[in-house]
């Protein structure tokens, strides 16, 4: 499946106009939020921001940004005719591909002199509630976590068209092993 929509959102910036760049020298549609897109206009790419999609302005300082049907819609919907006839029917766009990294909490909470307020601030509530949805729905929808991902999936749609199912393909078919690290539990702060 082609990658028709991506929606960018991501704080560490690291190779993003680049990568935005090539995607959008695919065809690719791209919806972005607050600083992102303004990297993104800055740097000369075309960028609809997600206020145009959602028809909703990010509101409460940004807390709120994504959290939205035409959002969440568009990721979660299977590509059969009866999600796609829901969606034509409430004005949503499919989303094909989520690329996200979350906020930087473990760093901030690692400065000096942080205080819990910057702490709470930087607790990502729209970017894994997105990598959720993608991944609920990876046979339509790519995810990307990692900046140094950028340049293989770009690589991957240029030869294939596509990058979904390209990684997903090589799932085990038994159940992965859970390592102890995963099953521990976390400090709390």
């Amino acid at each position: 499946m082609k990658v028709k929509r991506a929606l960018i959102s991501v704080s560490d910036k690291t190779n993003l106009v680049e990568f935005a760049r090539g995607l959008s020298e695919l065809g690719v549609e791209i919806v972005s939020t607050g600083g992102t897109a303004k990297a993104l206009r800055e740097a000369g790419v075309p960028v609809i921001y997600i206020s145009e999609v959602t028809g909703f302005p990010e509101i409460l300082g940004g807390r709120v940004k994504t959290l939205h049907p035409k959002v969440h819609g568009g990721i979660l919907a299977l590509r059969s005719e009866e999600h796609l006839n829901q969606l034509a029917e409430h004005n949503i766009t499919p989303i094909d591909l989520v690329v996200v990294n979350l906020y930087p909490f473990r760093q901030t909470i690692a400065r000096p002199g942080v205080t819990l307020t910057e702490a709470i601030e930087n607790i990502d509530i729209g970017g894994p509630t997105m990598v959720r949805a993608a991944a609920k729905n990876h046979a339509y929808v790519g995810i990307v976590v990692n900046p140094n991902s950028y340049e293989q999936v770009l690589r991957t749609c240029r030869i294939r068209g596509s990058f979904l199912n390209s990684f997903v393909s090589n799932w085990p078919e038994k159940p992965l092993p859970i390592p102890p690290a995963m099953i521990q539990p976390l400090p709390i702060i």
